[in-house]
């Protein structure tokens, strides 16, 4: 039998405050993150940007405990996957690639040729595609590809995005239900889905899916369900000037408690693992603007970790994956339909979402006057009066 491996792709995040700032360095030096005029430019701003942000993400970090979970739980989810799929009678190794930790993605390539692979089934663990996440992944992979005739040899699979999964849709349901039935009056919670946002030009001019899988996605979970009670649907994480995906949820949530709403139920809906959107953006801060907002009940359903019925999806779309078609990873993005990606024009660029940053066509002035704002939260367009 051919060796099998099945790589899980994902963002990855500091384990402990000292990681913060090299984390925060590597993901700003990706040319990916920051689409900048001159290639020069990259290190220095990471450097800049990384140093100015690092103790106040440290302080986020501290709230939940020191560090990120994130790196903890997908290793269990490998293991659980690897584990589910023996059951089955495949025999595979699970690999993790993280784009800006530990693993690496590169890490886990070295593993793979160690190991030599024949096989690989590469999965990213973002049920819906973006350009920003996935997308990024498949380019990263796609030019260690190139570079590299030994991963040349391997014959893979690309998994584009896997939210319309029954296990996955009825896992969702079945937390969500759970959740519910701890409620005292379950009739009454209003279901608020908070998925994390893009700006809004990704998906108007680059075309990238991520709204309507994510709109397909809460419908099929909400079907799924098949209760009656009010749900919403709003985007979390947004920071900078421009426009992202609206509802905000910061805005969302005192809407909804402005129109009467008093018991309601957060749903994680873009993320299958706990990790500091979950545990202190909507654990804390949109708890805390919930009540101060008039909500008297906030719940929140877990992430799906290591959900058995989700594991089980996860090993059977492996399954699925290894007895379908190749698909290389131009293919993969080229399948999302990505009509204004990689390689950018040259007067694309600013700051994609995996940055939960800004981006824009921006004149080199508008650029530096913006990287203010954001940094210091006071820069030239507040002293023009402009915002």
């Amino acid at each position: 039998m051919s060796r099998v491996g099945i790589l899980l792709l994902n963002l990855g995040g500091p384990e402990q405050l000292e990681d913060v700032r090299p984390f925060l360095f590597n993901l700003f030096s990706d040319p990916e993150i920051i689409r900048l005029p001159f290639p020069w430019l990259q290190k220095p701003l990471a450097w800049l940007i990384s140093t100015l942000r690092f103790q106040k993400s440290q302080e986020n970090y501290k709230e939940i405990g020191g560090g990120s979970p994130l790196r903890s739980i997908t290793e269990e989810q490998a293991q659980a996957i690897q584990k589910q799929l023996e059951q089955k009678g495949l025999v595979a190794q699970t690999y993790i690639g993280m784009r800006y930790w530990h693993p690496f993605t590169e890490e886990a390539l070295a593993r793979i040729k160690r190991d030599k692979i024949k096989r690989l089934v590469i999965l990213p663990l973002y049920p819906q595609y973006s350009i920003s996440t996935s997308g990024s992944s498949f380019r990263l992979l796609d030019q260690l590809w190139q570079q590299d005739p030994e991963l040349q040899k391997i014959e893979y699979t690309v998994i584009p995005s896997w939210y319309q999964r029954p296990g996955y849709i009825q896992a969702m349901a079945e937390l969500i239900a759970q959740e519910l039935d701890h409620c005292p009056n379950p009739e009454q919670v209003h279901i608020f889905f908070s998925a994390h946002g893009v700006p809004l030009s990704y998906v108007k001019e680059a075309g990238d899916p991520y709204q309507a899988e994510i709109e397909d996605c809460v419908e099929k979970i909400t079907k799924a369900l098949n209760i009656s009670n009010p749900y919403t649907l709003a985007y979390q994480s947004r920071v900078g000037p421009v426009e992202w995906l609206k509802p905000y949820t910061e805005e969302a949530i005192p809407e909804l408690a402005a129109s009467g709403v008093k018991d309601l139920l957060v749903v994680p809906i873009s993320f299958v693992s706990e990790h500091i959107e979950t545990l202190q953006e909507i654990d804390m801060e949109y708890r805390e603007l919930a009540e101060e907002s008039g909500i008297s009940n906030f719940y929140r359903v877990p992430a799906l970790n290591t959900h058995p019925i989700f594991i089980n999806d996860l090993a059977d779309l492996v399954v699925e994956a290894l007895n379908s078609p190749s698909h290389p990873f131009s293919d993969a993005i080229k399948m999302k339909k990505i009509v204004k990606m990689y390689p950018l024009e040259r007067w694309q660029w600013g700051l994609t979402t995996t940055a939960e940053v800004w981006n824009g066509r921006l004149a080199m002035l508008g650029f530096v006057a913006l990287l203010l704002e954001l940094i210091t939260g006071n820069g030239p367009l507040h002293l023009a009066g402009l915002l």
